[in-house]
């Protein structure tokens, strides 16, 4: 069948460029370390055209499964390919979910950085403008908290 060789296609083209932007991502990584902005602005050029390519796909792969008789609303794709017997669709499909699963995580670790350097940011730049008037503790999640006066510090 041509549907399924075309999606045995996009899968093997989303798999490719899956491993593409997980190392993409491990570059990433790097520079949100050694703070190389330069580099880092590349890195997101490249990772944005290579997502853009990828949901692009998506679209393709759903539109395709749908003239195979997939009805989105039906649940997962996978169980559908399953359903109907495609044994290497199915494989495929698992390896490239198994890929953005891992770009995900990868994703969300480098979010995680970006969000603790913006922190970061914000406390040098309150300390050097003096706007940091008000004392701070670390709460028990490892969160700042503003001590005030309502602030119990310790209970007889």
């Amino acid at each position: 069948m041509a549907a399924i060789d075309d999606l045995k296609n996009l899968l093997s083209l989303d798999i490719r460029q899956l491993d593409s932007l997980a190392d993409i991502l491990q570059k990433e990584n790097a520079c949100l370390s050694g703070s190389d902005a330069k580099a880092l602005e590349t890195l997101t050029r490249e990772k944005n055209a290579l997502l853009g390519e990828i949901r692009e796909r998506a679209k393709q792969k759903i539109r395709t499964l749908v003239a195979m008789g997939f009805r989105p609303d039906s649940g997962e794709p996978s169980r559908f390919i399953r359903s109907a017997g495609l044994d290497d669709l199915y494989t495929l499909w698992q390896k490239a979910d198994k890929k953005l699963r891992e770009c995900h995580t990868l994703n969300e670790n480098n979010g995680r950085i970006i969000n603790h350097l913006q922190k970061r940011l914000t406390r040098l730049t309150d300390i050097f403008r003096g706007a940091s008037g008000q004392q701070k503790l670390y709460g028990a999640k490892g969160q700042q908290t503003t001590v005030s006066s309502r602030t119990v510090l310790a209970s007889a």
